[in-house]
């Protein structure tokens, strides 16, 4: 397992952390997502052989948020 830790824009409220956490725990290898309001951020887990960094930060803007 890897860990990394993205920052997020666009994140307003609880519910915007909800969506993120939804969207990266849906992609395939991603073992644990926790996602900050406050740190503007999340932390994950996953497995490399199944995703990469590059493909969670598109995940991530596709569903309306930037990801740096």
């Amino acid at each position: 397992m890897t860990a990394t830790t993205l920052k997020i824009a666009g994140m307003t409220c609880q519910g915007c952390v909800a969506s993120v956490t939804r969207i990266l725990k849906a992609q395939p290898g991603v073992k644990d997502a926790q996602v900050s309001l406050e740190q503007a951020e999340a932390v994950l887990e996953f497995d490399p052989a199944m995703t990469d960094v590059e493909h969670l930060r598109k995940a991530i803007e596709d569903g309306g948020y930037e990801a740096i």
